[in-house]
């Protein structure tokens, strides 16, 4: 049986909004009536919140992501949306080149579960870079402070084998509001051990040292 790569998500319906599941789908399926903008025209925004972490790979917050003018000039060609609510997806009459989209439903809560999707975005993002030398990848929660910034660490330390607080700082060297929530830090540590099979101290435990 041939693995599907990572398709990705359908701009979510109203009543999909809940669901403990990702909608997954091919992008032509994302109808720009079903996605829920935040303001009547976001892509009016002035926004320009985004930073590169490493080459092709951004993070932003909400107004950029919604805004089609600024994915356009940046010619991002993937979005990964780390927020619980469906967000404001342009329409091609708006962004005639339509990303590839994933997103996980995730609070900014200390106790909302993050560890879990990690493998799904490091994946995700690993086969957007690798796809092309031209794909660009953005990953973007409501300000790009701390769930974003999460999952980018997370990439960042099974692409390079970095540690947490590795791949924080580093991060935190490209986005000086970078703040990922105490709660996403231990999951990180978590994802170490779990996921990458890496010995990791947790932060809220003393050293044994």
């Amino acid at each position: 049986m041939s693995c599907v790569k990572i398709a990705i998500m359908h701009c979510h319906e109203p009543s999909a909004l809940h669901q403990p599941h990702f909608r997954w789908s091919h992008p032509l399926h994302c109808r720009a009536h079903l996605c829920q903008p935040f303001s009547p025209t976001p892509y009016t925004h002035n926004a320009r919140n985004v930073s590169e972490i490493v080459p092709r790979l951004y993070i932003s917050d909400l107004a950029f992501a919604e805004n089609p003018s600024l994915l356009s000039s940046y010619r991002i060609t993937h979005v990964l949306s780390t927020l619980p609510d469906a967000i404001f997806c342009p329409p091609p009459t708006l962004l005639p080149a339509q990303p590839t989209r994933l997103q996980i439903r995730v609070d900014d809560l200390p106790f909302a579960e993050l560890a879990a999707h990690l493998p799904t975005t490091t994946a995700f993002i690993r086969e957007a870079l690798s796809s092309s030398d031209s794909a660009r990848v953005l990953v973007h929660c409501g300000e790009g402070i701390s769930r974003s910034v999460s999952v980018v660490a997370a990439y960042l330390m099974a692409a390079y084998g970095w540690t947490p607080m590795e791949a924080i700082q580093y991060v935190k060297s490209k986005r000086r509001v970078a703040e990922p929530n105490f709660g996403f830090v231990r999951q990180l540590h978590e994802y170490a051990r779990e996921s990458l099979g890496r010995s990791c101290q947790d932060p809220m435990l003393p050293s044994t040292a």
